[in-house]
């Protein structure tokens, strides 16, 4: 009688020999397959974002929280919590096919936006004078968040299909419009403008990577521009931020709308090119507020400097770089539109938040991608990064050239 050792492999099945059993193989293949560069260069970005945020975050909440009955570490634990979520999300949407991001982006819209109309519900609060959380079972979260990456999904389907028939405008207008009124509309009705205008630039550069004519490209923009710019006259709150911006004279108005922007600009410049030290900010003693929110890149400048400030602008342009070689590289006009959306959404973003702490742009409210505290708005961007890497695998790998074999 034979003997089986386990280092013995299995025969292949014969399927003319009815005794023989099946043979349950699995195969590693490609699980090791060679990645492109950009897949490499968004995800080590993405990582190395998130983890320096988590510590600015840690940074930024221990002085105002040392006291808390929760402990100086809950919210950098919360935080990490939704990175420890969102992390395995991103690798496990880079496995997803680009069909099934086809197909699940009108589900994805109208689920994103029916969990956006939850605030206008018993479940949904203001925070900060905007309406645009919800709370479920002790859980908050802030959906518009999610309806940025499924309205840039959407948005590359739609015209992905239309992409032989954009020289019309009517066949940009329908249904790009109606439907983006619904989706803008529905975030400007809890007041929350930052987060609109984030939306805005995503319809914009979906429009731009599609190849929509400049002349159809300029109406929708000049008309954004109109409805912000309605929004903005018709706030006090909006209005005072902008008078206060243009001020030259800020100092003036130092209790009231100034405080926070010139506590912002007095980190950032307090830390010269080196730094204070990592943990050694003032303005996060209560001074500042938003410190770990719309402001943590004060924190950055003050603790690390110039050095730190520029790092993170490093790792931003390193993750737009391998981006945008996704959006040149790829023959699909659903995946160059969608992954210019999702750029134009993350990089924009984070160059607003930046430009709103050096006082290039008035107060706005919009987080920094990877590195504000905010759970829903990390989880998101996550997922978004996950996208773009499932696009970066349909790219070809550069392979190894050999020489030919002499005979």
């Amino acid at each position: 009688m034979p003997v089986t050792t386990t280092t013995d492999r299995p025969l292949p099945t014969d399927p003319a020999d009815p005794g023989r059993g099946f043979t349950a193989r699995v195969t590693l293949g490609r699980v090791f397959t060679p990645v492109p560069s950009e897949f490499l260069l968004i995800a080590s970005t993405a990582l190395l974002l998130t983890v320096f945020g988590l510590v600015m975050v840690l940074s930024a909440t221990m002085a105002t929280s040392a006291d808390s009955a929760d402990g100086p570490f809950q919210t950098v634990l919360k935080q990490t919590m939704f990175a420890v979520v969102g992390i395995p999300l991103m690798f496990v949407f880079s496995r997803l096919p680009v069909l099934f991001w086809k197909r699940i982006s009108w589900i994805a819209l109208a689920g994103a936006l029916g969990l956006q109309l939850l605030v206008f519900t018993p479940l949904g609060y203001s925070f900060d004078g905007n309406r645009n959380w919800i709370s479920i079972g002790g859980v908050q979260a802030q959906p518009s968040e999610f309806l940025k990456l499924a309205f840039a999904l959407w948005l590359a389907y739609v015209l992905y299909r239309k992409h032989t028939l954009l020289a019309s405008w009517k066949h940009v207008f329908i249904p790009v419009v109606p439907v983006g009124v619904i989706v803008i509309g529905s975030v400007i009705a809890g007041r929350d403008l930052g987060t609109a205008m984030i939306l805005v630039l995503i319809l914009l550069g979906s429009l731009f990577f599609s190849g929509v004519k400049l002349r159809l490209f300029i109406i929708p923009a000049i008309a954004a521009a109109g409805v912000v710019a309605f929004l903005a006259i018709s706030s006090p709150n909006r209005m005072a931020r902008i008078t206060s911006f243009l001020n030259p004279n800020c100092i003036d108005d130092y209790l009231d709308s100034c405080y926070q922007p010139l506590h912002g600009i007095w980190g950032l410049a307090s830390g010269g090119v080196f730094g204070l030290g990592l943990g050694n900010s003032r303005e996060k003693y209560a001074w500042l507020p938003a410190a770990a929110h719309d402001y943590i890149f004060s924190i950055v400048g003050e603790e690390l400097g110039l050095i730190g400030c520029v790092l993170v602008l490093a790792l931003f342009t390193l993750f737009a770089v391998g981006a945008f070689h996704i959006i040149r590289k790829t023959h699909d006009p659903f995946i160059r539109i969608a992954a210019g959306g999702i750029t134009i959404w993350i990089v924009g973003q984070a160059l607003i938040n930046i430009g709103v702490v050096l006082r290039v742009f008035p107060v706005l409210g919009v987080p920094l991608p990877f590195m504000s505290q905010g759970g829903t708005s990390l989880v998101s961007v996550l997922m978004a990064c996950g996208v773009l890497l499932a696009f970066a695998r349909t790219l070809p790998t550069s392979q190894p050239v050999t020489a030919p074999t002499r005979r």
